[in-house]
């Protein structure tokens, strides 16, 4: 029988996660669906996509050091790289006639990105036959100060009049959107809480674990945790191989600062990518690294001591808020980006060194459920999911 079609829109911007998850949901959909992944951001090298599904390359846009909008192509501004991404999108509506559209964060974020997507949005609710349509989220949201409500309320408007359905891609004890999203209106549109999405169980044991890997996500933002790490490994009462995993996005100038600052050390490794990082943690001693999506989920996968230092700068509360809850369950240690110096983290290393972190009872089996609601959608069954209750209906 003959798979219907799924196009899935993914940006990833400052890092990987977005890119991964969607990689990872992607490659569970292709057991039902015939995927196309339309993918926003640079294609990082090193890290191979998933072969089950197609995976059209738009061109590269990404947000810089200061918020703005950029084309990674010097010689396409960031406007004329939208509109050749939103022309190519609307193509691909038109011949591949999707039964599904999966639209990762947007409208709960990427408002930059409207210009190509409010397009999108309007071709499929037009089109005949019209497709399911979907928000994919992950388990926390980006806090808005004091535009949060003003925020809220704009998404609100456009997930009820585009969406037939929003994924929170996270267990629902360890966060649930309400907590994040408070519009002036309730939501009509349902909510399903499909799990995390991780990979499979790894090995398990603290035999032979030996070392400590730093790791940074894509490596965009990690370099003053590279060089502290480096600084902090000095300090240890015991000796350790200190292993630094850059990450695929690390830049050529970051790089060459711990490359620097080791000094062809014996006891310091320096690795640009690796295929499986929650494998490195799994056979570490202690983990030191962000606290992104998918590395919080490779500490919980692979049971590793794990010291994290969330990213926080330009106002991102999200992977401070996600370390928060983790540490309450006894996962990993935390400790702020404002407080890192070499004291404070090599003290911070020889505590979580004897840490034993808890096995979560958390649900990781969110690209399969993901699958099985896409599939429900489409055949009709509408599960009535776990519907937004708003501010003032769960204060009264």
């Amino acid at each position: 029988m003959t798979r219907p079609s799924l196009v899935f829109y993914c940006q990833h911007s400052l890092g990987l996660g977005h890119l991964a998850r969607a990689w990872t949901v992607a490659d569970a959909l292709s057991s039902h669906f015939r995927v196309t992944l339309w993918s926003g951001g640079p294609l990082p090298a090193g890290l191979t996509p998933p072969a089950s599904c197609e995976i059209i390359a738009l061109p590269p846009v990404a947000v810089n050091e200061d918020g703005r909008l950029v084309s990674l192509d010097p010689a396409c501004p960031v406007e004329t790289a939208l509109d050749v991404r939103r022309d190519t999108m609307l193509r691909g509506l038109t011949t591949e006639r999707p039964a599904v559209v999966v639209i990762e964060l947007f409208p709960f974020g990427r408002k930059k990105f409207e210009r190509e997507l409010l397009p999108l949005l309007e071709a499929a609710q037009s089109a005949s036959p019209r497709p399911v349509v979907v928000c994919s989220l992950r388990d926390i949201l980006v806090g808005r100060g004091d535009r949060q409500m003003e925020h809220d309320e704009r998404a609100r408007v456009l997930v009820d009049r585009y969406f037939d359905a929003v994924l929170v891609h996270a267990d629902p004890s360890f966060a649930r959107l309400d907590e994040f999203f408070r519009p002036v209106q309730p939501m009509r549109t349902p909510v399903h809480y499909t799990g995390f999405v991780a990979g499979g169980p790894l090995p398990q044991g603290r035999s032979g674990r030996a070392g400590i890997v730093v790791s940074g996500g894509g490596g965009r933002f990690a370099g003053s945790l590279f060089m502290t790490a480096i600084e902090a490994h000095r300090r240890l009462t015991h000796a350790h191989v200190l292993t630094i995993v850059a990450g695929p996005l690390c830049d050529a100038s970051t790089w060459q600062r711990p490359v620097t600052a080791s000094g062809g050390h014996p006891l310091i490794r320096l690795r640009q990518s690796v295929p499986d990082l929650s494998a490195e943690m799994a056979a570490s001693r202690l983990s030191i690294s962000q606290c992104g999506y998918n590395t919080a989920l490779d500490i919980v996968r692979a049971r590793v001591p794990a010291l994290v230092v969330p990213f926080a700068e330009r106002g991102e509360t999200e992977q401070t808020d996600r370390a928060r809850r983790l540490a309450a369950l006894g996962v990993l240690r935390m400790l702020s980006a404002d407080r890192l110096n070499a004291a404070t983290l090599a003290a911070a290393m020889e505590e979580v060194l004897a840490f034993e972190p808890a096995q979560p009872a958390l649900d990781l089996n969110g690209a399969h459920r993901t699958t099985h609601l896409l599939k429900a959608l489409v055949e009709g069954a509408r599960p009535a999911g776990d519907r937004y209750v708003a501010v003032h209906e769960r204060l009264a």
